[in-house]
């Protein structure tokens, strides 16, 4: 089965799948021309736009080929892709601010810490390592910290020694974090309300300087798949209402539980769920972009 990959531009979805065939990513005409375009109807769009770059010679048609990718509905369908370099020749079709934002974000979004981190991420699905990390345990999670950051940040893996805060917000003070974090470690997992309230806490002390999110977010799949056979289809789950229900989490876990539990499935073994988990826990941390979008 090839892998497949969503990015995420203007909060709207960017699907690839990548070829062995080519050693290449290959993204999705019609999710680029919806994104690039604001047409309600992208594929009908693409319709009429291929057969004006057709008539003209367009030398971005060369290279578009084919592949099935997933639909709304659940469904593969064949549906026409690029290249990189395709894609950034498709993108000069349609003048604009917008368009040159795009290029910016596509050309250096795998060039980036996240983009790097995020490549590591997906190699957890067949890494020998997953089978390795300690579940539900500060080891566990400074392990996948470690990974997914290591080379890109001197403290992978490392407790931090620093105070931090988010808007009006303090972390758990750093001197009491290794005391904090032994006592989270030690709570139970016996049932969802008990692992989310684990989870919950592990997001307030924030442990680490960077990347807290991302590294909780598996270590908490890793406890739901070994306590009830389960893991969370994070796609089901809205950045805006995610980040809602985390920041009210503090005083009360009731909303991240109800939104977690409506996205639970036991599809744990799928590597179409946990891609599009990877890349739905990047998408959370994605600052939203506030240039708006004249063109």
């Amino acid at each position: 089965m090839n892998k497949i990959s969503i990015r995420f531009f203007d909060d709207k979805e960017v699907r690839a799948v990548w070829d062995d065939e080519s050693s290449k990513w290959w993204f999705s005409v019609v999710d680029i021309v919806g994104v690039l375009s604001q047409s309600a109807d992208s594929r009908n769009y693409w319709y009429v736009l291929k057969n004006r770059l057709k008539k003209a010679g367009s030398e971005v048609l060369t290279n578009c080929k084919g592949f099935k990718l997933m639909a709304p509905d659940g469904k593969r369908r064949k549906t026409d892709c690029l290249t990189n370099d395709g894609v950034i020749m498709l993108a000069k079709e349609f003048p604009g601010k917008k368009a040159n934002r795009f290029i910016e974000w596509f050309a250096y979004s795998d060039e980036t810490i996240d983009g790097k981190s995020k490549a590591k991420a997906y190699a957890l699905f067949n890494s020998s390592l997953l089978g390795t990390i300690e579940v539900g345990t500060v080891k566990g999670l400074q392990q996948i910290h470690g990974y997914l950051f290591g080379g890109l940040y001197d403290f992978a893996g490392q407790i931090r020694t620093l105070n931090i805060a988010k808007g009006d917000f303090r972390f758990a003070m750093a001197q009491f974090l290794p005391e904090t974090l032994r006592t989270i470690e030690q709570m139970p997992e016996g049932s969802f309300d008990e692992i989310i309230d684990k989870y919950v806490e592990v997001n307030v002390a924030h442990p680490f300087m960077e990347g807290n999110g991302r590294s909780a977010r598996i270590w908490l799949d890793l406890i739901l798949k070994k306590s009830l056979k389960l893991c969370v289809d994070w796609s089901l789950i809205d950045k805006k209402d995610y980040l809602a229900a985390m920041e009210k989490s503090v005083a009360s876990s009731t909303q991240i539980k109800t939104l977690i539990q409506a996205a639970l499935t036991d599809k744990i073994n799928d590597r179409d769920v946990f891609m599009k988990g990877v890349d739905y826990s990047y998408y959370y941390e994605q600052e939203d972009d506030i240039t708006g979008d004249d063109e």
